[in-house]
């Protein structure tokens, strides 16, 4: 027992320490983007000039677990919690399913807190250009979100066509990354950007319980105009053609 009780401890130890190394590691990648990254800096000050300021800790960095994300953008929370940013984990699927439902069963009001997330795990953070394009990704949602007013979680179209917007805006579906994984090679060089931006948008409507059933419907009706939306930029950041 005594063997089993230290054998515990030991990994209860150490897997604090990997946490605590991974905040650092994840903190680091949000701090140089802020600094160094022109993209970051010129989307939050394109936040500030809408009228949204970033607030304090509007970028953060969380343990998710089993989650396969490398961020996320907003916290759904009931209206009559007086809270200006999320003082807990990532939310579950069940857990965003279970407001929504209260919402329809007019149990609750809710609202969306906007606020910014990496998942700071190894697996998840790959390393700092993948930190920086999913910071970039969310803050196309930040914009998305100060300059329409858009309910994302109940309004399907509108959160496909956000999601398409981060996915073509953020850079990943860079090539050389889908062809690591394999895309580029099954789908082929021609229109790649547009496949991977689909496919990608796809998997985080799906990820949506009010929207998740007729996902693709909602993908497709959004697709057309919101791949040609490149606000705020005057065009594409990424494509050089």
């Amino acid at each position: 027992t005594d063997q089993s009780s230290s054998s515990s401890a030991i990994t209860d130890a150490e897997r604090k320490q990997q946490q605590a190394a991974d905040s650092q590691r994840c903190n680091k990648f949000i701090e140089r983007g802020i600094s160094r990254n022109v993209t970051i800096q010129f989307l939050l000050d394109r936040l500030t000039s809408l009228g949204c300021e970033p607030p304090r800790g509007f970028m953060s960095c969380m343990d998710c677990g089993d989650r396969m994300a490398g961020g996320g953008f907003g916290v759904l929370m009931e209206e009559r919690a007086d809270v200006s940013h999320s003082k807990g984990g990532v939310q579950s699927e069940s857990q965003i399913k279970e407001l929504l439902d209260k919402q329809k069963e007019g149990k609750t009001k809710i609202r969306l807190l906007p606020e910014i997330y990496l998942c700071q795990n190894k697996g998840r953070l790959i390393d700092e250009d993948h930190a920086h394009k999913a910071l970039v990704h969310e803050l196309i949602h930040a914009i998305d979100l100060c300059r329409t007013k858009m309910d994302p979680f109940n309004n399907c179209v509108q959160f496909a066509c956000t999601e398409i917007r981060a996915e073509n805006l953020s850079g990943e579906c860079d090539w050389w990354k889908e062809m690591t994984h394999g895309q580029t090679w099954k789908k082929g060089f021609s229109g790649h950007n547009q496949v991977c931006v689909k496919r990608r948008a796809l998997l985080s409507v799906k990820a949506n319980p009010n929207c998740k059933d007729r996902a693709e419907e909602w993908v497709d009706a959004a697709f057309a105009r919101c791949y040609k939306d490149t606000f705020p930029f005057d065009r594409h950041p990424n494509l050089k053609h």
